[in-house]
């Protein structure tokens, strides 16, 4: 009887598998190192602002692109330190009004639900919480110590995140050249071309961006605080800040900037809340409809329905951090899906 030979058993070659493994252990390091890359990522978009103005001072006067990333740095901190000095004392007399108006604004609201029935049932469903949750006076002292701690903690991390996020981005603005060519000497030579490409695509698209969002931002601010002016509504100024700041997040932007102005126009009459409210609606109609679509002619334009499941992807996973950079964010990932998946891997390089 002859014996067949058994073929042997294939085996799987250690190259897919290196990879499988690599590509777990780098989506593994991106999730625990988060916060460092959202920082690292707000630092590039800050380092392409400052080489921005410093192409400009090039062209202007001719001078070279490491002064002229100082000397805007250098502009732009003695900008704001002007605008403080100016401004300060006005904002923080606006500021001491808008804290001490808080209790009368909260009286007008607390009447005004007491009087519905919408109010009503809220009232009646916050006594059944707290008499459930029977909350002993011990436990007040420590809770409110945690509270205080806790703030404390978060609002010196946000700082310290603050300056480094600044210091990283003046030091990729003065080499950016060499962090550049850094990173694409981590790409194989035959896709160093394209990688280089695609570099310089991002580069590009991410400061057409900030320049829109940034004059996007200022008409906002300007016309909001100038229709709170002309409305006679105390803080226009601090509010038509807010407003312009908030802008940079689509969809949720106008409602945190909204609310809080609303809120407080209720200290002048249930009328002026609602004129208030009115403002900001068509502000923010004159800024999606008309102004908007301009900036989006050089700069980046992306689907609106995109943006929102961003902020919401983004948001979810990363906190308000994800939510201010879902923008920029998404507009990365287009550009990457676009040309490395739909070009490279699938071969459509039709024209969009």
């Amino acid at each position: 009887m002859t014996d067949i030979p058994l073929s042997p058993r294939p085996r799987l070659r250690p190259g897919p598998i290196a990879a499988v493994f690599a590509t777990v252990l780098l989506l593994a390091a991106a999730w625990q190192w988060s916060t460092v890359l959202l920082l690292g990522f707000a630092a590039i978009l800050i380092a392409i602002a400052l080489r921005g103005g410093a192409s400009a001072l090039n062209r202007l006067i001719g001078i070279g692109f490491k002064p002229g990333v100082l000397l805007t740095a250098v502009a732009a901190a003695l900008a704001v330190a002007g605008v403080v000095a100016w401004a300060g004392p006005a904002i923080s007399e606006q500021f001491r009004q808008l804290i001490g108006s808080l209790p009368s604004a909260w009286d007008q609201i607390s009447g005004w639900l007491s009087d519905s029935s919408v109010g009503q049932f809220l009232e009646r469903r916050m006594e059944n919480a707290s008499q459930s949750g029977g909350g002993s006076p011990t436990g007040s002292l420590p809770t409110l110590f945690s509270y205080v701690t806790g703030t404390l903690n978060t609002v010196m991390g946000s700082v310290a995140n603050g300056v480094l996020m600044l210091t990283v981005a003046i030091f990729l603005a003065l080499d950016a050249p060499m962090y550049r060519g850094g990173a694409l000497r981590l790409v194989p030579l035959s896709y160093r071309a394209r990688a280089r490409a695609i570099a310089d695509e991002l580069g590009r698209a991410l400061g057409r961006w900030m320049g829109g969002q940034a004059l996007d931002m200022a008409a906002v601010a300007l016309a909001t605080g100038l229709g709170l002016w002309l409305l006679g509504v105390p803080l226009a100024l601090v509010l038509g800040l807010i407003a312009g700041l908030t802008n940079i997040i689509p969809v949720v932007g106008p409602f945190l900037s909204g609310i809080p102005a609303v809120l407080f126009a209720l200290t002048q009459g249930f009328d002026m809340a609602i004129y208030v409210a009115l403002l900001f609606v068509v502000v923010q109609q004159v800024e999606g409809n008309l102004l908007m679509p301009l900036i989006q002619r050089f700069a980046a334009d992306l689907p609106p329905a995109l943006t929102v499941l961003a902020i919401l992807a983004f948001g979810s996973l990363f906190g308000f951090a994800g939510i201010v950079l879902a923008t920029p964010l998404l507009l990365v990932a287009i550009i990457l899906i676009k040309r490395i998946y739909i070009e490279d891997v699938l071969g459509d390089r039709q024209e969009d």
